[in-house]
């Protein structure tokens, strides 16, 4: 429903363009300071013609459709809205999922402590043994 009233939306304006670029203007004698023809385009003005018709229909059908769009588009929710939504629910399975141990945390845990000596005292201790093997 949307795209086709955006479609007409489009094409009355295009067709309203050009109903009014053909209608001859009131002050087409006018000159720079108001001298010439201004008591034509401030006197009577004969009834509406034809051109003026179209004109004030294709108004009217361009506010009304300019309405209609406005009021399409402040009824839908916005694209952040609906990703803030996705993110909150994905926030929650992920916080009720109990933690799983990986691998790499696996590989992490020692198993049993083994002590290292400093490699200075391990050649300190080496070296009495080969005397004694002498």
């Amino acid at each position: 429903m949307e795209t086709i009233l955006t479609i007409v939306h489009i094409v009355v304006a295009v067709f309203m363009i050009g109903v009014v670029l053909l209608q001859a203007g009131k002050g087409s004698g006018m000159g720079a300071l108001g001298g010439g023809a201004s008591q034509a385009a401030f006197g009577a003005s004969s009834g509406m013609t034809f051109m003026g018709k179209l004109t004030a229909g294709a108004a009217a059908v361009f506010m009304l459709t300019s309405m209609s769009l406005a009021y399409m588009s402040s009824n839908t929710t916005s694209i952040v809205d609906d990703v803030m939504e996705q993110a909150q629910e994905i926030e929650k399975v992920e916080n009720s999922i109990a933690p799983v141990e990986t691998e790499e945390k696996a590989e992490a845990k020692p198993e049993a402590k083994v002590e290292e000596k400093p490699a200075v005292e391990a050649k300190k201790e080496a070296k009495p043994e080969e005397k004694k093997a002498e």
